[in-house]
């Protein structure tokens, strides 16, 4: 383990204990709760495998689920024994606010898309304390509006957002804002805060929601929780988690149902129970007699009823802790809030390096709070799911060959960094590589865990594959394991040598499937299919070619180079403490060596052009260059390594020795000086060619970092034409205009952190070696000479001013949107979107996307020597201020 630095704030002293000690009760309830259940592949028990229409918005509140919950602003135990979350109501909209709302993928014209605003404000990476807020109408949610609208519209059309609808109008909205502060790992405070923006008077019912996980339903284990209502409080009882006591301040009504499907309304047939799970909502709508008298179930309610007036606020304070006496809802409450703020408050402060304006600094701790607020549990049996439950009708014959029949193996039960709680509420390999870059800073035992675990026998593909994420497990992402395994380990101190001989060792396989799956010819020109990079080619790369077509990729066989370069470094780290793994260093350098050889000297390099290209390649020996501008030929770009001085010695010893022996042509590529050498994809004249591209503001550099595709292509669109079909791509800055893989994901020219970070990130590797003696026109068409690393800094300023307030105190996050831009009650609120517009730097895609967009984080920690600075300004209080 990596020696931990004397902890200097009482949050770093509680990660010190979970780390050293193996103290993990801190973490032991959290925010690992889903905000969305309906509509994913592990709720989908149809043969078409449509998982939107099996399980869609409008049946989630009445259908228990199989898997797993979810809940607004919700928080569980690691094994989702039970959950806590909040559902509101304005008193006029047809059902309960439990869950938020979207647009499935189909009814979407870019795809599926939340169309409700909540923010992630704040969060210590234990959860000592956390900070949710939504803003909820005050008139009746548009539900019907928003799906009818977005259905007509075209994908020329923008979305059609919440905010369009005018339900927002005159400040007719609730700003709900909740708290959470531990007094011990399992003594939860909770303070939820209404804050009435309309012009009127106004009543919102506010019910805080206990419930168990439906685990008793399904003929695997009978065995059935209890909750129980005592006075004006929940008493739950469950064999695995212990009793537990939900009390809240005031006298609110308590509500109790069953955790089980409502079948008289889904189905038309019988219910088991006469207070099913839509129970409490359909008593607080309609007054139907729906929830139990006798006040005992498995899902149960505190129901506030809170009238403020225009402009005012009201606070309900709650506790969720063991069954100990009277909970303190007083001054040992207040008291505890305080304190957890403060230390957060401290955390941060210590986190954050000098310098930081006091906007960079609200963004990058909100960017930490969202990553750590989509640490969600996630639980996925395949072999389970695909034969079904005893208890239930057995699954149609075709999912026994569909999706995922070929990853019986995966059983996942754990608490996983989601990409996104509502869209993307399921871990994807590469999004999480990204995600514990940088986790690394502020939790770097949970990220080593995140990378170690996605290479468990419950994960991992027996063939040695990385599962990609439930929609196609068998789908291919970059591999990027092993640089995220190298970051973790640079961030937290470059000691922790068990953690990466753990990972080494796994990833071996998993560069092996590499080299049996996707080099088919063995020629080291690799294929992969779409690589997570959607809709970026002329044609669905993730498709089957055409009979006696091959695809070679530029981006597939430079991530390879850069696999096998990770791999290397790792295996030099670990030759220092054992000598055995220097034969590993020679097999990974001759991978990287060889395949960079091929790369360059067999058709992916354009000498005319000076860039990258994909190729088809026929089986009769035709050759045609697919001469895309896009970050397909930038990928070749992160493959470089630098060797220093330290090591230089072994490099010389172990890499020129067996080049010189077994392969002497190779020899001028990896021949070192004195000082230190660098090992990369591209040599050093085509780096300053491909850089000329990529730092030309009329291609890839926007002001607001590098556009997924050349804006070249704007008017120079490129067409191919391919066995009779033709195809055809060209610059689309915003929301894709084809239904091309991908849904709505666009990397035809928006701007993508994950990317970004890396370009960023090998431009500062590049300097570290070339230092003063290479230069480039930075930028393109400027006549300034910049180096390396100052190409970097200012690629980095460039992506943190997407969400900064510029000269006009405007964020280009929120686009044309004045509403975002101009009042100070949404203004300071961050949303960190999947995506970039290429022009302008507006939000797009997902709009809660904190996983890899967090690497935002990153860039603003890099800047320099971490220092105490003045707290950031906050959004301003909705509750008053205590003391100690």
């Amino acid at each position: 383990m990596a020696e931990q630095q004397h902890p200097v704030t009482a949050e770093h002293a509680r990660l010190a204990a979970a780390h050293d000690e193996g103290d993990q009760a801190w973490a032991a309830w959290g925010p690992y709760l889903s905000e969305r259940a309906w509509g994913t592949v592990r709720e989908d028990y149809s043969a078409t495998g449509e998982a939107w229409d099996f399980l869609p918005h409008d049946a989630a509140r009445s259908k228990a689920y199989r898997w797993n919950e979810d809940g607004l602003a919700g928080v569980c135990d690691r094994g989702q024994t039970w959950c806590l979350a909040l559902a509101l109501w304005n008193g006029v909209d047809p059902i309960l606010k439990e869950r938020v709302f979207g647009l499935a993928g189909p009814e979407g014209n870019h795809g599926e898309d939340a169309k409700e605003y909540w923010w992630y404000l704040d969060s210590t990476p234990t959860h000592s304390w956390m900070r949710w807020r939504c803003h909820y109408p005050q008139r009746e949610f548009p539900y019907t509006d928003l799906v009818q609208q977005n259905r007509s519209r075209g994908k020329d059309d923008p979305e059609y957002e919440l905010v369009d609808t005018g339900v927002f109008d005159e400040g007719r909205f609730w700003a709900v804002t909740v708290d959470y502060a531990k007094a011990a790992p399992t003594d939860l405070c909770l303070r939820v805060t209404v804050r009435n923006h309309g012009p009127e008077e106004a009543t919102l019912h506010v019910l805080p929601t206990l419930w168990f996980r439906n685990t008793w339903s399904w003929g695997r284990d009978p065995y059935r929780p209890e909750i129980r209502a005592e006075d004006h409080r929940l008493v739950a009882v469950h064999h695995d988690s212990g009793p537990l006591v939900l009390a809240g301040d005031g006298s609110p009504e308590v509500l109790v149902c069953e955790n089980e499907t409502n079948f008289e309304r889904l189905y038309g047939v019988a219910n088991t129970t006469p207070w099913p799970k839509d129970g409490i909502n359909d008593r607080v709508v309609s007054g139907a007699a729906t929830v139990n008298p006798e006040g005992v179930g498995t899902k149960a309610a505190l129901h506030y009823a809170v009238t403020v007036p225009a402009g005012g606020s009201r606070e309900i304070r709650l506790r969720l802790s063991r069954p100990s006496g009277e909970p303190d809802l007083g001054g040992g409450f207040a008291w505890t809030m305080q304190a957890r703020e403060d230390e957060a408050d401290e955390y941060y402060r210590a986190l954050t390096p000098a310098g930081t304006s006091a906007d960079e600094a609200l963004v990058l701790r909100q960017a930490l709070a969202g990553l750590l607020w989509s640490k969600q549990y996630y639980a996925y049996d395949v072999r389970q799911w695909l034969d079904g439950d005893p208890a239930g009708p057995p699954p149609p014959p075709q999912r026994q060959q569909g999706r995922n029949s070929r990853w019986k193996h995966v059983a996942n039960a754990d608490v996983i960094s989601m990409p996104d709680t509502w869209e993307y509420p399921w871990y994807a390999a590469w999004d999480l590589a990204f995600h514990t870059a940088v986790l690394a800073h502020v939790d770097p035992g949970f990220a080593k865990d995140q990378l170690l675990l996605m290479t468990t026998e419950r994960y991992m593909h027996p063939n040695g594959q990385l599962p990609a994420y439930e929609w196609a497990f068998g789908d291919v992402n970059p591999p990027v394991h092993a640089w995220a395994a190298l970051e973790v380990f640079r961030i937290d101190g470059g000691t922790d040598t068990d953690f990466l001989e753990r990972i080494f060792h796994k990833l071996i396989a998993n560069f092996t499937w590499w080299l049996n799956r996707k080099d088919p010819d063995g020629n080291n020109l690799f294929e992969g299919g779409f690589l997570g990079l959607d809709n970026i080619g002329l044609f669905d790369r993730s498709a089957p070619m055409p009979s006696g077509v091959h695809l070679e990729q530029a981006d597939s066989t430079a991530w390879m180079v850069m696999y096998a370069l990770d791999m290397f470094r790792m295996a030099m780290v670990l030759a220092e403490h054992d000598p055995t793994y220097e034969d590993m260093a020679i097999k990974f350098a001759r991978h990287a060596i060889t395949i960079t050889v091929t790369a360059n000297q067999q058709g992916l390099w354009d000498e005319e052009d000076g860039f990258y290209y994909d190729r088809l390649r026929t089986d009769d020996g035709r050759v045609l260059e697919l001469k895309v501008r896009s970050m397909v030929g930038v990928v070749p770009l992160f493959a470089v390594a630098v060797v220093g001085e330290r090591r230089l010695a072994q490099l010389r010893r172990l890499v020129l020795t067996w080049a010189r022996e077994h392969a002497p042509e190779l020899v001028e590529v990896v021949e070192t000086d004195e000082r230190r050498h660098v090992l990369s994809l591209i040599r050093p004249d085509r780096l300053v060619r491909v850089l000329g591209t990529v730092l030309d503001e009329e291609q890839f550099l926007s002001p607001h970092g590098l556009r997924s595709m050349s804006a070249w292509h704007r008017d120079h669109p490129l067409h191919v034409q391919l066995r009779g079909s033709d195809f055809s791509v060209d610059y689309e800055p915003g929301e894709s205009h084809t239904v091309m893989f991908g849904g709505n994901s666009n990397w035809r020219g928006p701007v993508w952190f994950p990317l970004n970070y890396l370009a960023v990130q090998a431009l500062r590797t590049y300097e570290q070696e070339y230092g003063a003696r290479l230069t480039v026109e930075h930028p393109t068409g400027s006549g300034r000479q910049c180096r390396l690393g100052e190409v970097a800094d200012d690629l980095s300023r460039r992506l943190v001013s997407v969400f900064c307030d510029d000269a006009r105190g405007r964020r280009p996050v929120f686009g044309d949107c004045e509403l975002f831009q101009t009042d100070p009650a949404w203004h300071d609120l961050i949303p960190f979107y999947e995506y970039f517009h290429g022009d302008t730097g507006a939000g797009l895609g997902a709009g809660h996307q904190t996983g890899w967009t967090a690497l935002v984080a990153n860039l603003i920690l890099q800047r320099g020597d971490r220092a105490p600075t003045p707290r950031p300004a906050d959004v301003p209080r909705t509750e008053p201020v205590v003391r100690r």
